[in-house]
């Protein structure tokens, strides 16, 4: 479907871009004749992601470290990206989730996903977006929401939250900065298999079972599925498609809503416990 030069001459920035969609989107936008730019707040992950996928793809690709919940950092590493020629592309993918009953959630939790997710979305979608709207560049902004931005879910409240604001900020600059040269596009991706994700949220066969006995295809999406359908949105062929979220999920939300409500309800309370996050040692 795709030529080999789809996204040649762009410059792309995806957040969270070390590890698994992330990394797999800056796979594939490398072999469609992108330059692509990485970050995340592990330096070492996104820099040795980016010496990785340059030996497999013949590439240009760089791994830069940024806590996009700062908006100070992520000023600086755009400002550092702009110096040598301005973005094309924003793929907002940095998240944070995990399963939990929300009434055992602590104020920090809550603020880690929402800083991440909503408010990491905010910082990087308005650094860019004024440096294009200033220069009169064409842009476009991609975000990796979930299935239930639009319904909520139990058992993954932050994160639906979060979602929640993204998707409406996505929607909402789709009209304001469009006519501007702006476009803006998501992707709501069903259950794709990554190791991050997978422990989190589907830690036990027993819930993957679950899981695949409610989709209708009965199958886990892949990450060649998702970068696909990314680089198609991002790229000139879609060039139309503005303000629109893209369900990938196997017809999961045509069957009922969130999956997280409906298996978080069948979990045992010892397995709840064996799911919170283990308090560290010093």
């Amino acid at each position: 479907m795709f030529t080999n030069d789809l996204l040649k001459g762009k410059r792309i920035l995806i957040t969270g871009g070390g590890t698994g969609i992330g990394r797999a989107m800056a796979e594939r936008f490398l072999q469609l004749g992108a330059t692509v730019y990485i970050c995340g707040r592990r330096v070492e992950v996104v820099q040795q992601t980016a010496k990785e996928l340059a030996s497999a793809t013949g590439g240009t690709i760089e791994g830069l470290p940024c806590d996009v919940r700062e908006r100070d950092a992520v000023e600086q590493l755009i400002e550092q990206v702009w110096t040598k020629g301005p973005l094309d592309v924003l793929v907002n993918n940095a998240a944070g989730n995990f399963l939990a009953r929300t009434e055992e959630l602590s104020p920090r939790a809550f603020e880690s996903v929402l800083g991440i997710v909503l408010q990491g979305t905010i910082n990087m979608t308005m650094a860019c977006g004024k440096r294009w709207l200033v220069a009169g560049h064409r842009g476009v902004v991609l975000d990796i929401a979930t299935t239930y931005a639009d319904t909520g879910s139990a058992y993954v409240v932050p994160s639906a939250v979060a979602k929640a604001g993204v998707v409406a900020l996505m929607r909402s600059l789709a009209v304001e900065w469009g006519g501007r040269g702006i476009r803006f596009v998501a992707i709501a991706p069903g259950a794709i298999r990554t190791e991050g994700a997978f422990s989190r949220l589907l830690p036990t066969p027993e819930l993957e079972k679950k899981l695949l006995e409610h989709n209708p295809l009965h199958r886990f999406g892949t990450l060649e599925e998702i970068s696909n359908l990314a680089s198609f949105l991002i790229s000139d062929l879609a060039g139309y498609i503005n303000g629109e979220m893209v369900y990938m999920d196997g017809g999961e939300m045509l069957a009922g809503a969130s999956t997280f409500s409906l298996i978080g309800r069948r979990i045992p309370d010892a397995a709840w416990e064996m799911m919170k996050p283990k308090k560290k040692t010093e």
